[in-house]
């Protein structure tokens, strides 16, 4: 049985354990963390020899399907291979071939500080890869309406350091990779933004998340795949995330 309220405060490791648990029971959040992992999977062999690293894994299951990914978080979890913060990354300069992160980069409190260590560690070839909320119509409609987290458009490149997971802003990626593209390119001209892909309109939403139960029965699950990949083809305003491959000159 799935538990939706959960008593942990959300910068716990017991509220991320709890969440894992949910992401895996509920069918449609294990799918959708699969077909993100896929993503991330299929860029693994066109990355230079270094080490992979997963930044904010939480409760998810990347090391399951990717076993040399090394996954950390902030929270001390016991799923981690290492713990500590983006901004201090303790790996060797020009060592690491990929960085990937699901829903981390917008709970980052220094956007800048962090894509100064990316820049550090990245191999030249080497990617940040991430999944993000996206700025688009429907996905600033939903998230300013019915998500828990701040989602403020307006917003600069720091947040409050609040806590891990309770300072956030989910617009901040959109904020430095769209709004300010003039001013990252300026500031790290070592970066290259390859490309940012929209998806995923619907089945976050109607997965509940981790906090509300699934909307609809399993079975539905191919027909709501199928109108989350075409619909964000017809407009990039009907998603929900966005896909940020990030590439070091």
């Amino acid at each position: 049985m799935i538990k939706y309220k959960i008593e942990h405060s959300l910068d716990s490791p017991e509220r991320s354990i709890a969440h894992g648990e949910i992401i895996k029971q509920k069918y449609f959040l294990r799918k959708l963390y699969q077909e993100w992992y896929s993503i991330f999977t299929r860029e693994i062999k066109n990355l230079p020899d270094g080490q992979l690293i997963e930044l904010g894994s939480g409760g998810g299951f990347l090391k399951e399907i990717a076993p040399k990914v090394i996954c950390t978080d902030i929270i001390d979890l016991p799923s981690n291979d290492m713990t500590f913060s983006a901004l201090e990354m303790p790996f060797k300069d020009h060592s690491v071939g990929g960085i990937f992160m699901i829903d981390t980069m917008h709970h980052i409190p220094d956007s800048e500080q962090f894509l100064k260590e990316a820049s550090r560690v990245l191999l030249k070839g080497g990617k940040v890869i991430m999944i993000e909320p996206a700025n688009s119509i429907w996905g600033r409609f939903i998230y300013k309406n019915f998500h828990h987290e701040p989602f403020i458009p307006e917003g600069g490149w720091t947040i409050p350091s609040a806590g891990p997971l309770s300072g956030a802003n989910g617009a901040l990626p959109w904020i430095v990779f769209v709004r300010d593209n003039e001013k990252f390119k300026e500031k790290f001209p070592g970066l290259k933004i390859e490309s940012i892909e929209y998806l995923n309109p619907f089945t976050y939403l109607f997965s509940g998340g981790v906090s509300r139960r699934q909307l609809l029965p399993d079975f539905t699950y191919p027909a709501l795949n199928f109108f989350d990949k075409w619909l964000p083809k017809i407009s990039k305003q009907l998603s929900m995330f966005m896909v940020v491959k990030i590439s070091c000159r």
